[in-house]
């Protein structure tokens, strides 16, 4: 008989691990499953910022903000290894939006969201340093307000692993190819690499992300009557391209805007583009036309510029936006809207939009949604609740540091500092009981030891070098091309069967 579960959610993207996990500790059993790896597709390729939005209070999102900005303290609460504040300069152009739209905007956010943390906007003199030295001659003033910075793919991955920790299953490059519907199950074709099998589910939820009008065809038979807006948005990484630990966030003429982000340590990030997307999903690369577009938007503002030649890398993905018949691609609203279908038996729930900020708020407002087509026990919950690695006192991540420091006085500052923001208190479980550099196993550059490499296998899903170079950390852009090569050589060597034993006293010719 093939296991039955409560839940079977489709993706395993920020929405899909959210709502596997508020589920799971609400004591359902929930299979969650994703054709890659975690975060592989739209969730690795945001801006990476726990933010609330202020542009969106141009098309009058206020609840979208509010809630946004609510949800940024409660995040930064809960996983403050992964997120942490960030200063935005907006400089003001002449031709642009006037000073004093700007300055009305920043004070409705400031308001919105309730009690906060971080502190308010304020104008900022852009004639001295840092910004003098950095920015062009004509940009005279501007603005500064608070946001936050998040490892986009450590925040899924973290939040799968509570989700498994709380009971659910997490299956990874599993990819479910069938939904044949009943009166009140699903039963649920899942393909790896070991062949297919089936499972049974009282319910689906489609947090397929891009795929979503996929899964759902694939389960009804047609898309759901939510139509689905495909955009790409594209970043580009440069060296450093100025001093400090600020981002810039740039107006254009277009009426968009584009941030130039501080970025492991010895990089700025600069992004994003929004254009309709119609190619392939599992490929999705940056233009030429946006890369252009990119380094023209900060090189109006930096007194450098940015040249092709300077790009060391590129990202791109495809945002599953919910069509509200905007007329631009950067005013298609990010808010999310559930589709749910249950007239022909069990219920489907189809997730579109949504961001990463309102990621845990989406999970809520899923099984409140869903409460109206089954059982589903329990309250919210996840609100006060840390996510692995975020549990320190009083949520001072300086604290933790010093401490960190101090166990581990054989650890260079630079490498207890990056294991630290990765891991936060499951630090120790990285490192095991080494007492010194030697005895984290085989080193591969930089300060990535195969302990760490055995710790993301046993505990954060990877298989393979692009899930611990790429997601789980970004170490591809600091070790050099032989260390990432050795790196997948050790993978390989993992995922090959150990040679066969002869029995003692037995030759083997």
């Amino acid at each position: 008989m093939s296991e039955t579960y409560d839940l079977l959610v489709v993706g395993g993207g920020i929405n899909g691990a959210g709502i596997a996990r508020d589920a799971a500790g609400r004591g359902m059993s929930v299979l969650l499953v994703e054709k890659d790896d975690l975060a592989s597709h739209t969730s690795s390729a945001s801006t990476k910022l726990v933010h609330g939005g202020l542009r969106y209070l141009e098309q009058f999102e206020f609840r979208l903000v509010g809630e946004s900005l609510r949800e940024r303290e409660i995040l930064l609460a809960n996983a403050p290894h992964i997120i942490w504040p960030l200063r935005f300069v907006l400089p003001h152009l002449k031709g642009m939006r006037p000073k004093w739209m700007l300055r009305l905007g920043l004070a409705i956010y400031d308001r919105l969201g309730g009690k906060k943390t971080l502190p308010g906007s304020h104008r900022v003199n852009l004639r001295v340093a840092p910004h003098q030295s950095t920015l062009q001659d004509g940009l005279k003033s501007g603005f500064e307000y608070a946001d936050c910075w998040v490892e986009d793919s450590r925040l899924v991955v973290l939040t799968a692993m509570d989700a498994e920790a709380r009971g659910a299953k997490v299956l990874t490059r599993t990819e479910c190819t069938g939904l044949d519907r009943h009166e009140d199950s699903w039963t649920a074709t899942l393909r790896d690499d070991a062949g297919e099998r089936t499972v049974a589910a009282r319910c689906v939820v489609n947090a397929a992300g891009p795929w979503v009008d996929t899964v759902a065809k694939t389960a009804l038979g047609a898309g759901t009557p939510a139509h689905l807006r495909l955009v790409k948005g594209s970043h580009i990484i440069v060296p450093r391209a100025y001093p400090g630990d600020h981002a810039y966030i740039f107006q254009q003429p277009d009426q968009r805007i584009v941030f130039a982000i501080p970025y492991e340590r010895d990089y700025t990030l600069i992004g994003t583009t929004d254009m309709l997307y119609e190619g392939d999903l599992d490929c999705v690369e940056i233009s030429a036309e946006e890369r252009t577009y990119l380094r023209e938007a900060v090189s109006r503002y930096l007194r450098s510029g940015v040249t092709e030649e300077d790009i060391v890398h590129t990202y791109a993905g495809v945002r599953p936006l919910y069509e509200d018949k905007a007329a631009s691609n950067s005013t298609v609203t990010r808010d999310y809207v559930f589709e749910v279908d249950s007239e022909g038996g069990a219920p489907i729930l189809s997730v579109y939009g949504g961001k990463i900020t309102t990621y845990r708020k989406l999970a809520e407002h899923a099984l409140e949604k869903l409460a109206s087509h089954m059982p589903v026990p329990g309250r919210s919950w996840t609100a006060d609740a840390p996510l692995p690695g975020g549990d320190m006192a009083d949520r001072d991540f300086a604290k933790f540091l010093w401490q960190a420091s101090e166990r581990h006085p054989w650890l260079p500052p630079e490498t207890v500092l990056r294991l630290s923001r990765a891991y936060g208190t499951r630090l120790d479980m990285v490192i095991g009981d080494a007492g010194s550099l030697g005895e984290l196993g085989e080193h591969f550059g930089g300060d990535l030891y195969e302990a760490e490499l055995t710790y993301l296998v046993d505990h954060e899903y990877a298989r393979s070098a692009q899930d611990v170079l790429w997601r789980r950390s970004k170490l591809a852009l600091h070790l050099s091309e032989d260390a990432c090569a050795q790196v997948g050589q050790w993978f390989d060597r993992r995922s090959q069967p150990p040679a066969p034993q002869g029995r003692p006293g037995v030759h083997k010719a």
